[in-house]
């Protein structure tokens, strides 16, 4: 393939044994190259360094360790991040909801179904009371035999993208907008909430300061990648960091 990282070849065995570690990626074998380009980089770079391990994952492990170092989360960092998403730390917090789920599939590709259901959710904005009528006639879901309703759901319960809408709909308002979610489209209405007990800053201190703390290592740590790219000789290949499950 013509790559080299600082001079030294990249095989293609190399990365073709990579490439069985990454079949559910968008690209295989592109996301197979850059982690190989970059195991290599901090191979290099451990070796030049002096860092030893038992291996090369002890190695890479042990350069990350004495060259990416952030601060501890203090306090005050905590107390901010709890007050500004004091949704995150409710406990029992509790949505009574129903959608109507329009599902992404050969026979049906997107656009057709945002017409269906632009169609559908104008309908019920007009005539609210169909929705469990239009659910058992258009909705994906099993729920659709029952109405659309989805029953009581608590925060874990459903996808991040569907949660975050779940609390933050008025209870009984007509659904005003789709959700789009890795499942397709979705109409949502939310019949009755049931609000949760905010758990104490003492109480959730600890899981704030990890929470902080891997966040920074992550910023950290992708700052030292692209410090290494950006100093390397890499040829074949365009590289801008760690965006593969190397540094995940």
């Amino acid at each position: 393939m013509g790559i080299s990282v600082n001079g030294v070849d990249i095989d293609d065995s190399m990365i073709a044994q990579e490439l069985a570690h990454h079949q559910g990626a968008a690209n295989p074998l592109k996301q197979s190259v850059h982690e190989v380009v970059l195991r290599t980089l901090l191979l290099q770079e451990a070796a030049r360094l002096q860092v030893a391990g038992a291996d090369d994952d002890a190695r890479i492990e042990a350069l990350f360790a004495q060259e990416v170092r952030v601060p501890p989360a203090d306090t005050a960092a905590c107390d901010v991040f709890y007050r500004m998403q004091p949704q995150r730390f409710s406990s029992g917090a509790m949505v009574e909801a129903r959608h109507i789920l329009f599902q992404v599939t050969p026979s049906a590709p997107l656009e057709l179904l945002r017409e269906t259901a632009l169609a559908v959710l104008a309908e019920l904005q007009a005539r609210p009371e169909r929705f469990a009528e239009l659910a058992r006639e258009y909705s994906n879901c099993a729920s659709g035999a029952v109405g659309g309703s989805l029953g009581q759901l608590s925060r874990g319960q459903s996808v991040p993208e569907f949660e975050s809408l779940l609390f933050r709909l008025t209870p009984g308002a007509p659904p005003a907008h789709l959700l789009e979610t890795r499942f397709g489209l979705h109409i949502v209405q939310v019949l009755r909430r049931i609000e949760g007990v905010t758990l104490p800053f003492a109480a959730v201190e600890a899981q704030i300061a990890d929470r902080l703390q891997r966040a920074a290592w992550q910023r950290g740590l992708h700052q030292y990648l692209q410090i290494l790219v950006g100093r390397a000789q890499i040829e074949g290949i365009s590289l801008e960091g760690a965006d593969g499950a190397l540094v995940q």
